[in-house]
């Protein structure tokens, strides 16, 4: 049998059907349980998986339905850590900003019970997904390390500590997501370092995500980060970044996003197969996954069904085309 090539996956978050929504909102409130809202939440997170296997998608993502933003999902489980208040992302999107008032600690594991109930539900691997020490510490305030460096090493012991225990639940794929890296170029090397922390001792395949920055600031910096694949977005931007591929080669995995996250607009299928094929040319086919440019969390569940449904269509077509199926 042929070497899988041009496999699919997504980033991580799906957009939260209406009934989490409401419950989520409800519990806040304290007129939900938190065991009613468990169960709604295991609903719709079984509902996603079986979308992606009927759709095809090779390596599924639980879709974070139990947890709203990335950064406030692990303060609020982390010990050291409390919530603000809300605060403006982009758009019309807002998370409660952690702050850090102690020493941060993990008492329990975070995402290892919801990764297994994942799992569970199909043969396919589910990605683990956790959030880096870097980009939640940029989206923080510190007022206890009073070092930017202290403050994101802290953290890379204990998102260490959850990918090891992910891997010791069998997680096959480890996805440390990193979107603020590229916004302080001058501290990529307290991100780098990070990493070498939170990826120590890993076999599983790791992975970092990184979206919507200025990648030519890290670039081919980036390379350098102890991980077996980058997951870039490529859709939004144009595509530009292949170029600084031609003067400096990708040499590890690439996971290409080929559809905006952040657009109402359905790509047409031979626009996606047109990009697909440009990461070809750079990356070959063995070595580059496809996905889209982000979580698809800010698409309605309609639109990101269609434009996962799009990937996978575009996908297909290629594998076809190029006799790589």
């Amino acid at each position: 049998m042929a070497d899988p090539v041009l496999l699919t996956t997504s980033v991580g978050s799906f957009p939260k059907p209406d009934y989490i929504t409401k419950a989520r909102a409800e519990a806040s409130r304290g007129k939900m349980p938190r065991s009613e809202l468990q169960g709604l939440e295991q609903r719709a997170t079984e509902e996603w998986i079986r979308f992606q296997e009927d759709l095809g998608v090779d390596i599924l993502v639980d879709g974070e339905m139990y947890r709203g933003d990335m950064a406030a999902y692990f303060a609020e489980n982390l010990e050291g850590f409390e919530l603000g208040g809300a605060v403006r992302s982009y758009g019309n999107r807002y998370y409660q900003k952690p702050i850090a008032i102690g020493e941060v600690r993990r008492p329990n594991s975070i995402t290892v019970e919801w990764w297994q109930y994942a799992q569970s539900l199909t043969n396919k691997p589910v990605k683990g997904m956790l959030t880096g020490p870097y980009t939640i510490a940029d989206w923080s305030f510190d007022e206890h390390y009073g070092s930017r460096e202290d403050f994101v090493m802290a953290l890379a012991d204990v998102i260490h500590a959850e990918a090891v225990d992910l891997q010791a639940a069998g997680a096959q794929y480890i996805q440390i997501d990193e979107p603020a890296i590229s916004v302080r170029p001058e501290e990529f090397d307290i991100a780098r370092r990070a990493f070498e922390v939170v990826t120590a001792g890993l076999s599983a395949t790791t992975l970092t995500h990184i979206c919507y920055g200025d990648f030519s600031t890290i670039y081919p910096a980036m390379l350098d980060l102890p991980v077996d694949n980058i997951d870039l977005e490529m859709a939004n931007s144009g595509y530009v970044l292949l170029d600084s591929f031609r003067k400096a080669p990708f040499t590890k995995q690439l996971s290409m996003g080929v559809v905006d996250v952040h657009s109402h607009v359905m790509e047409p299928v031979e626009e996606v197969k047109a990009g697909i094929l440009k990461g070809l040319e750079l990356v070959p086919a063995d070595r580059l996954l496809i996905d889209p440019d982000c979580g698809l969390k800010t698409r309605t569940v309609d639109e990101a069904k269609e434009k996962l449904r799009i990937v996978v269509q575009a996908v297909r077509e290629v594998k076809q085309e190029k006799g790589l199926a």
